[in-house]
C-alpha cells in the first residue's frame, strides 16, 4: 500500500493487486487517516468488482458519519451498481473534485 498526502486528502494505493488484502491494511491503519479526506485507489486491481467495492462500504459509512470524504477510484465496473450511500469514480482527478464538491457542501451546511 502505498501512501500519499496532498492537503486535507490522503490517497491510499493499492499496489498488490488484492481488495480484500487492501481493504484488510487500510482498515488495520484506519486511525493514522481517520482526520483526512480518503481516496482509495484500486485501479491496480483489474479484476475488482461490485461486491469488492461494496465490502468497503462499512469503512465508506464510519468516515463520512465523521464529515470527511471517502472516495473509491475503481475503473472498469458498472458505475450503475455502486451503492447510492458509497462514492466511486474512474479516476484520481474526478476523485479530488468529488472531495472539493464535498467540502464546499459540508462548508455550506448541506
Amino acid at each position: 500500500m502505498k501512501v500519499e498526502q496532498k492537503a486535507h486528502t490522503t490517497i491510499l494505493k493499492d499496489t498488490e493487486g488484492n481488495i480484500s488484502e487492501f481493504l484488510q491494511k487500510v482498515t488495520n491503519q484506519y486511525n493514522e487517516f481517520k482526520e483526512h479526506n480518503l481516496v482509495l485507489d484500486i485501479t491496480q486491481d483489474k479484476s475488482v468488482d461490485i461486491k469488492g467495492i461494496k465490502s468497503f462500504s462499512d469503512l465508506s459509512k464510519k468516515h463520512k458519519k465523521a464529515k470527511k470524504s471517502f472516495v473509491i477510484v475503481a475503473e472498469n465496473i458498472d458505475f450503475n451498481d455502486v451503492p447510492a450511500s458509497m462514492l466511486v469514480v474512474p479516476t484520481l482527478l474526478e476523485a479530488h473534485d468529488m472531495i472539493e464538491m464535498e467540502e464546499i457542501e459540508r462548508d455550506l451546511g448541506f
